[in-house]
């Protein structure tokens, strides 16, 4: 067990507080402690993972688990230096991108997102206010996801998304504008 006084002192901003308070009682054995922690970010985190896993909930259920069982393995470092829901947030998109990497050898990805763009039947390509965006983001090829959804939704960096992804920047920004691009087509929108 980790002695608790190494820890630095608890902040005091209200949920990063709370936050803190947990992981010190999780890491001194606390295992309710632990569990609220998981209550507390697993619907947020879950619903990164979902998108990035294609609307595949036990994709997205697996990556989420196995975040949540590096978090408890890691905790007793945690250091404090971002909030907790930053550092799980963190966690659980590599989770998710590990699976991710092991699809990279998929050349087919960017043919099957088109294909599946062309079999839709003219009215509900072009009812773009009708689509559901979260269905949308399901039919593109999963590193496009992974782009659009770390950039645009999460706010990542190019550099960081090719960091992760393991490719170059240049290959996240053709990504991201391919990405785009099969979106606005499945949402009726001009090029």
């Amino acid at each position: 067990m980790l002695d608790t006084t190494m820890l630095p002192p608890p902040t005091t901003e209200g949920h990063d507080a709370d936050d803190d308070a947990l992981v010190r009682a999780a890491v001194a054995g606390d295992t309710g402690a632990y569990e609220r922690i998981y209550r507390r970010h697993s619907p947020r985190l879950y619903a990164v993972l979902w998108r990035l896993c294609g609307g595949n909930a036990a994709r997205a259920e697996d990556a989420l688990q196995d975040a949540f069982l590096q978090a408890w393995r890691a905790l007793p470092g945690f250091r404090f230096e971002s909030s907790l829901g930053t550092w799980l947030h963190r966690l659980g998109v590599n989770a998710a991108l590990m699976e991710l990497r092991g699809q990279a050898g998929r050349e087919s990805d960017i043919e099957e997102g088109v294909e599946l763009l062309e079999q839709l039947p003219g009215p509900q390509r072009c009812a773009g206010t009708a689509l559901d965006l979260e269905r949308a983001l399901e039919t593109l090829p999963p590193r496009a996801r992974a782009v659009l959804v770390l950039h645009d939704i999460e706010g990542w960096k190019h550099h960081e998304i090719a960091d992760q992804l393991q490719m170059a920047v240049g290959s996240s920004k053709a990504h991201l504008h391919r990405a785009r691009g099969l979106l606005r087509a499945q949402l009726g929108e001009p090029a």
